[in-house]
């Protein structure tokens, strides 16, 4: 598992560092005004449809949307973004792009047998495809050429082995979206690495009820030391549940917002699991523009990690002030 930690370090800093290579004022604005297809020589932009499973409501997916939208205005893209948190629902709006015939397409994959084979339609019309934030173990079976997003089960090992060293007696692991394979795939790996660890399905659209749910179980079973959600959102549900059930459990989560910020520098968060979700919007639409400009594919046929990384007291401060402005 280190050399994965490793290795998933080693190329986010490799894109890191491309980033900062095209996203200035200058290169990359200049070039994609001289480059063929729709972005050549007529001055026209490219057009690039992004399609998300993003839920009512959730900060992390205003993140992915703002990396996503400052790489097009870098690089002069004309992005469109929808979403669906229904897999049939993604899947259409999949079709419904291809019949636009856009320049290219970044999808999330948590559906992947319902939204795949729109994907790979899409990349038998000709259109490039990459995924970000979910599907990493299933984006080459349609055909999608590259992917940005975390490891979700490295992810979830990393939380369960944070825990572990916590001194972790019992964990619940909070799933907020049935069926959704990434965060399956995190609890799977939170229990790879502390086995004491139940599922607790909530319902993520409802964050009263998700907050009534980890509370019931807290009454249920007060053996329970840790909460583990799989969302900002419902971390701040886990604290107040745990404040109205009078539990000692500790809270960690995945992902950032403003709230999750506050409460790691207040104590009432253990730590947070970041997936830099601002960085997979920007790599998304910086990667296709890429592959349209100079032919280029990022990440050698494996996936581009974003993450883990652990944010906790430690290095909660200097997150802090990127956090403030949206970008992690």
């Amino acid at each position: 598992m280190l050399h994965n930690k490793k290795r998933a370090i080693a190329l986010t800093a490799t894109v890191l560092l491309a980033v900062a290579g095209c996203s200035s004022q200058g290169g990359a604005q200049e070039e994609g005004g001289g480059g063929g297809g729709n972005g050549g020589g007529n001055g026209e932009s490219f057009t690039i449809v992004m399609i998300t499973h993003e839920a009512p409501g959730a900060a992390f997916w205003d993140r992915v949307r703002s990396g996503a939208e400052q790489a097009a205005e870098n690089l002069g893209v004309n992005l469109q973004i929808s979403n669906d948190i229904e897999a049939p629902g993604q899947a259409t709006l999949v079709q419904n792009a291809i019949d636009t015939q856009p320049d290219g397409i970044a999808v999330t994959l948590a559906f992947p047998e319902a939204v795949g084979p729109a994907a790979a339609s899409a990349a038998e019309a000709g259109i490039p495809v990459v995924a970000l934030n979910a599907g990493m173990d299933t984006y080459q079976q349609y055909g999608v050429s590259m992917f940005f997003g975390s490891n979700e089960r490295l992810a979830g090992e990393t939380a369960g082995e944070t825990i572990a060293q916590d001194g972790a007696d019992k964990a619940i692991c909070a799933v907020h979206e049935q069926g959704n394979v990434a965060l399956e795939t995190r609890c799977d790996g939170v229990k790879d690495a502390f086995p004491n660890t139940e599922n607790v399905q909530v319902d993520g659209t409802d964050r009263p009820s998700a907050q009534a749910t980890i509370g019931a179980k807290l009454q249920q079973d007060p053996a329970i030391t840790h909460i583990i959600t799989l969302d900002a959102g419902i971390a701040d549900a886990a604290v107040q549940a745990r404040a109205d059930t009078g539990s000692q459990a500790k809270v960690a989560t995945f992902d950032l917002s403003p709230e999750v910020v506050t409460a790691i520098q207040n104590g009432d968060i253990a730590f947070s699991v970041d997936q830099q979700p601002y960085l997979q919007g920007y790599l998304a639409v910086e990667a296709l523009w890429l592959n349209l400009t100079n032919g280029n594919e990022i990440g050698g046929g494996q996936p581009v990690l974003t993450g883990p990384a652990i944010v906790d007291s430690s290095n909660i401060d200097t997150v802090a002030q990127y956090a403030e402005r949206g970008t992690r």
